[in-house]
């Protein structure tokens, strides 16, 4: 799990935390059973506090995709991946409608926003892609 926060982004880093789990998650890179990395692991790796990777495990927790286990870590539960990919696709797809929006408010052709659209369908040859294109095949 390639984890990133951005210092300068409005998205506490939190809820970055939380949105890249969902992702993982999402699309199989965490799987039912898997273990998270511990509190102080991921804090280490992400370069931020560990109070802000225990905000984002107990988010993820309240969602239903992790559990916490006394003494033996955070884990994916089984409903992990379908609460995983039904607020991905939720947050997503608001984001893309405001972008559309925006863009359609600056002028922007309706032609224009699909053709880029298209452009942006995935391959399948992109690095790290290919869990995602496996994972969207089998639904």
């Amino acid at each position: 799990m390639n984890v990133r926060v951005d210092p300068h982004s409005l998205v506490p880093p939190s809820q970055q935390l939380v949105a890249t789990v969902l992702d993982a998650i999402a699309n199989d890179e965490l799987r039912p059973g898997d273990r998270l990395p511990s509190v102080r692991g991921l804090a280490a790796t992400a370069l931020v506090n560990p109070n802000t990777v225990t905000r984002a495990y107990r988010d993820l927790e309240h969602l239903g995709a992790t559990e916490g286990r006394n003494g033996s870590g955070v884990f994916v539960t089984d409903a992990g991946p379908d609460v995983s990919r039904a607020i991905r696709l939720a947050e997503t797809l608001a984001t893309f409608r405001t972008a559309a929006q925006q863009a359609l408010r600056a002028g922007h052709m309706p032609e224009t926003l699909a053709a880029a659209l298209a452009a942006a369908q995935p391959t399948g040859n992109e690095p790290g892609e290919g869990a995602a294109v496996a994972a969207r095949s089998r639904r």
